[in-house]
């Protein structure tokens, strides 16, 4: 009996252990970084428009063209009375602090390197992804015209940046765009090189990065195009990044259109009320407060005259005009 007994504890272990390596082959070869379509999908259901192949919103460069003369005032305004409190990302350090940056968000996310993990990602991403090279550069693979590169690096610092002039090169010719990058990066005097590479960092350092699982290892790529954080806002893939005056806010795809409109219903009146108030035709405190029938109507004809010069799409003026009633 204790022999029967013996056999069948020894039994039960052997299936224990071949059921444990069936389920662990089983979540290695389901698990995916990348985003499927149809998860994307569903985590985007305001979106209406086009799409990606892999499901990511694509908001016309129209608008993307549009947005570059919004402020982050005027669109942190549309967010917060729209419910979204928490779009804002700041304390970077840039390169081209003058410039603005406006795309599309691709999102990466690494975490400290950890050798079991890393080792199983890097075979299923070379042997049955098709992916190649180091998982640093397996989300810039996917990069296209009017990305920006979105990576959350935990803040590393020291034997941590990922990004250098090699890879800053490479996402510029992929995007003609920057980066949103919450961690070091290096060869800062290459990338400020490449002249239109607005970026936004948390910070620089000469050292680089490792990526050998069987020795030094940094970091481990857990996530591509999947919900991300930076700083304080949560982050899409197909988010349209804002980058400028030193702070980024992520604008979901759906609101796109309202944030710029907003912006430049706002700019025409501040370029109309500027005006005027030079112009000493009213006080400061006509301005400030409600505008009157008077104003409102004065408004409409200087839109209506000064249709061509001004800084904003004339159909998009006509647009307005024909929602006045003044």
């Amino acid at each position: 009996n204790l022999d029967l007994i013996t056999f069948r504890i020894n039994q039960t272990t052997t299936m224990i252990r071949i059921l444990s390596i069936l389920l662990f082959a089983y979540a290695i070869s389901s698990y995916s970084q990348q985003i499927s379509k149809e998860e994307l999908v569903f985590l985007t259901p305001e979106w209406k428009g086009d799409r990606y192949l892999d499901g990511r919103p694509k908001v016309p460069v129209t608008l993307l063209e549009r947005m570059k003369k919004v402020t982050l005032e005027e669109a942190w305004a549309v967010l917060k009375n729209e419910n979204y409190k928490y779009q804002y990302a700041e304390n970077w350090m840039t390169i081209n602090p003058d410039s603005v940056l406006v795309g599309r968000a691709v999102t990466a996310i690494f975490v400290p390197g950890r050798p079991d993990i890393h080792r199983v990602i890097d075979e299923k991403g070379h042997d049955q992804d098709g992916r190649i090279k180091s998982q640093n550069s397996w989300t810039i693979d996917l990069l296209v015209p009017g990305d920006v590169y979105v990576v959350d690096q935990f803040g590393a610092h020291i034997d941590g940046p990922t990004i250098g002039d090699n890879l800053g090169n490479s996402i510029y010719a992929k995007t003609g765009n920057g980066i949103v990058y919450n961690g070091a990066i290096r060869d800062i005097s290459g990338l400020k090189e490449i002249g239109s590479f607005t970026s936004f960092f948390k910070s620089y350092h000469p050292s680089h990065h490792l990526n050998k699982p069987d020795g030094q290892l940094n970091t481990t790529l857990i996530g591509i195009n999947k919900p991300t954080r930076i700083g304080m806002a949560t982050v899409m893939p197909g988010d349209v990044v804002l980058g400028r005056d030193g702070g980024v806010i992520f604008i979901p795809p759906h609101l796109v259109e309202k944030v710029v409109k907003t912006s430049e219903i706002v700019r025409l009146r501040d370029m109309f009320g500027h005006l005027r108030l030079r112009e000493q035709k009213y006080t400061p405190g006509q301005i400030d407060s409600r505008w009157s029938d008077e104003i409102e109507k004065d408004f409409s004809k200087w839109l209506n005259d000064q249709i061509d010069e001004l800084p904003v799409p004339k159909e998009q003026i006509q647009e307005l005009l024909k929602t006045r009633t003044w």
